[in-house]
């Protein structure tokens, strides 16, 4: 028996070290560690939520159908390709919709050729039209649900680069449903400037502007909406040194040599002749080639550099460019330079997200909640500890011990895991408070059952926990389910609550069953305890 109690004790004390040296980098005052303490014990905060600290919560949602309008392009583009390489002659070629492509042939004895050379490509179905010449094709039911999919995760992940790389301290970014995006930036200062990085589309575009932008006679029937074939006309933003906006118009050829997909870094540097801060860019070995071939063949001609249809800038080239370096320039701030270079880093959205909800929360109201929330925690376990020395005397300081013992493992629990801590968090704790007084209420009034039928105090506190026992484990399982459900169904806040209630509820029955139970067979083993203070 002696034995057993040392062990239980041992465990307790090492259990409640552990969490200590956890919770010690949380506590006022601990703010700095030596070297030695960083490199061998845990340093790290616990977090905490919006709702405490400050910050942003976005819900995005993905435009998939856009994804799939441009995975449809893609495959036009591949069509005209495929068909070149076979000789097979087409007449035109279109997008029809969001998934359909319809084409027509020069000559009706190349269809079945053509039907073959679709059918290659394993992701358009064709559908029977009454001209023989033509053909109506759309993409299969299992490829555009394929093209949603990834449309979403792959927005997830360039997300999640693109606020890593601007330095969001603790970040949390998670699916919701099929399309939607939960982004949550506790501490963040500039939150309009980080929706605006989250929310950037990206598509880096090279265009050549078209000879004819200096003819006034087809920019204005141009800016009219009648561009000649084959061109389109956007506008670059400029802002002078009075901080006077112009936007000229450029007449571009509609098709891009090249695209930011191939970009392998973009840093900010600043230029030697303005000292303003501009974006310098490196293609992979690809898109180097392809920077080559279009510099060499276009010399003297101007090249638009376009990001989500804004030009950026519209350089001469005065010569070949064969090492794969490109720089954007446009009078840009320090931020709008590292933030464009972030999302050129972190690459294109593949879709177009839609922002649903934007809620800040100030850092004084977080304060203003941590405040509220520890003060209703501190009077609701003063209260507690005070009625249960009150009501149960000695015993009751037992519990009481085990309630602080349950506290300091519990927050040192949420920092080894790395939760984050919530207002409905911290309500969470509250209930814990209750739920470990409740188990030590359960016990001791089955010890005094036991001690009103004459038994010695010894045998009633065995008794009165075998009997407990059940009825604790029973209340804090099913507490325990409950729990789980809210963690795995809810998001945000209540994830928050439904961990500290979990972890409280598993340390609590550690607690009350093997905490004061130690407490109380030390006393009646190494003391003699002719009656038992309750």
């Amino acid at each position: 028996m002696k034995k057993t109690i040392k062990w239980r004790a041992i465990l307790l004390t090492a259990t409640t070290v552990l969490a200590l040296f956890y919770l010690l980098p949380s506590l006022p005052g601990f703010d700095s560690f030596p070297a030695w303490w960083r490199e061998y014990l845990p340093h790290e905060k616990l977090k905490l939520g919006l709702d405490l600290q400050g910050g942003t919560h976005l819900v995005l949602e993905v435009d998939a159908e856009k994804a799939v309008e441009n995975a449809t392009e893609r495959w036009i583009n591949e069509i005209k390709t495929s068909f070149e390489k076979e000789k097979i002659g087409l007449d035109q070629i279109g997008r029809e919709g969001q998934d359909k492509i319809r084409l027509r042939v020069r000559q009706p004895e190349q269809r079945d050729a053509a039907s073959k050379r679709i059918s290659d490509l394993g992701v358009l179905d064709a559908s029977p039209t009454g001209d023989p010449s033509e053909m109506l094709l759309s993409l299969k039911p299992k490829e555009v649900k394929r093209l949603q999919e990834y449309a979403v995760r792959q927005c997830l992940e360039t997300i999640r680069n693109r606020v890593d790389q601007f330095g969001v301290s603790e970040p949390q970014i998670v699916p919701e449903g099929e399309r939607r995006i939960v982004v949550q930036l506790p501490g963040i200062k500039e939150p309009q400037r980080a929706v605006e990085l989250i929310g950037k589309t990206a598509l880096l575009e090279f265009k050549l502007v078209d000879g004819r932008t200096e003819d006034a006679k087809v920019m204005e029937a141009a800016m009219a909406g009648n561009p000649p074939p084959d061109t389109e006309v956007l506008y670059q933003k400029t802002t002078d040194s009075k901080g006077n906006v112009s936007k000229p118009p450029f007449l571009l050829q509609k098709k891009a040599l090249l695209t930011g997909d191939t970009i392998t870094t973009a840093e900010v540097q600043i230029g030697r002749e303005m000292n303003e801060p501009n974006v310098s860019l490196e293609f992979d070995r690809v898109g180097a080639s392809i920077f080559s071939q279009i510099t060499g063949a276009n010399v003297g001609r101007r090249l638009a550099i376009i990001l989500d249809n804004n030009i950026y800038s519209a350089p001469r080239i005065n010569e070949k460019i064969p090492n794969g370096k490109a720089q954007i320039t446009g009078r840009f701030s320090m931020d709008e330079a590292r933030d464009l270079a972030i999302v050129l880093r972190a690459g294109a959205l593949p879709a177009p997200v839609h922002i649903l909800a934007n809620v800040t929360v100030g850092p004084s109201l977080g304060q203003d909640s941590i405040k509220k929330g520890l003060r209703a925690t501190w009077l609701a376990a003063i209260f507690v500890v005070a009625f249960m020395v009150f009501y149960y005397r000695v015993s009751g300081v037992v519990a009481d011990f085990a309630l602080l013992l349950n506290m300091i493992m519990l927050m040192g629990a949420l920092s080894w895991f790395r939760a984050t801590l919530t207002l409905p968090g911290i309500a969470g704790i509250a209930l814990t408070i209750g739920m470990a007084v409740d188990s030590n209420v359960l016990m001791f009034e089955r010890m005094r059952e036991e001690l009103r039928l004459g038994k010695t105090p010894r045998s009633a506190i065995d008794t009165g926990y075998t009997k407990a026992f059940l009825t604790i484990l029973d209340s804090h399982v099913t507490t325990l389910i409950t729990a789980v459900v809210l963690f795995q169904f809810g998001t945000g806040p209540i994830k928050g609550f439904a961990v500290s209630l979990s972890l409280g509820v598993l340390i609590n029955l550690y607690t009350a069953l093997v905490g004061t139970k130690t407490v109380f067979d030390w006393r009646s083993t190494y003391s003699e305890m002719k009656r038992l203070s309750i």
